[in-house]
């Protein structure tokens, strides 16, 4: 993507969720999304069809970078080993607590299930992307695997985020590891 057209894609993503931290989702329109990232009517349909589809960008670029490798990002650097499910969890739980007043707001508003199924699509990807190696050895398809991950983290974040994110990113990892776990180990049956 040119550097200019990624620039403005970032200032209507960036004013969804300045907007996002003020408003609930279903208040927000077209128009304040404009307004707030100053750009114009036709640029912002150039880039996203709809209010919906910048939701969903959003979510995947939530989860893009996490897939990226970063050498450093402050307080959390998880690139020493990428592939590690452990590793994407915690990373992908940090971003979410940065986030976290805009996905509790996409969790108690009327877009709720779409904002749950871009994240579940997302979420599903990343870990057929990353963890393929490590579930190729069970007995299990890995397809219904996925989904009983995939589902499973879901609800493990919205029990977080209606909590108030008051568990570190960290102890949320360590409990939702200990649950996932045998999913991982070798099956001998």
């Amino acid at each position: 993507m040119e550097r200019r057209r990624k620039k403005t894609r970032q200032a209507i993503l960036a004013a969804f969720q300045t907007l996002l931290a003020n408003k609930r989702y279903e208040n927000i329109i077209v128009q304040d999304i404009i307004e707030e990232a100053d750009v114009g009517r036709s640029t912002f349909y150039t880039h996203f069809e709809t209010k919906d589809t910048l939701l969903r960008a959003m979510c995947e670029d939530m989860f893009a970078h996490v897939l990226e490798d970063v050498s450093d990002e402050g307080s959390h650097d998880f690139s020493h080993d990428a592939d590690n499910p452990t590793v994407i969890i915690s990373h992908m739980l940090y971003h979410m607590q940065d986030q976290q007043k805009n996905i509790r707001s996409l969790l108690t508003c009327e877009s709720r299930d779409l904002f749950l199924r871009y994240f579940r699509e997302k979420l599903s990807e990343t870990l057929t992307a990353r963890g393929h190696v490590l579930l190729c050895e069970h007995r299990l398809p890995t397809d219904f695997l996925i989904n009983h991950i995939t589902g499973s983290f879901v609800l493990m974040v919205e029990w977080w985020m209606q909590g108030g994110c008051q568990r570190t990113p960290q102890e949320m990892t360590e409990m939702y590891t200990a649950l996932i776990a045998p999913i991982f180990l070798p099956q001998n049956v």
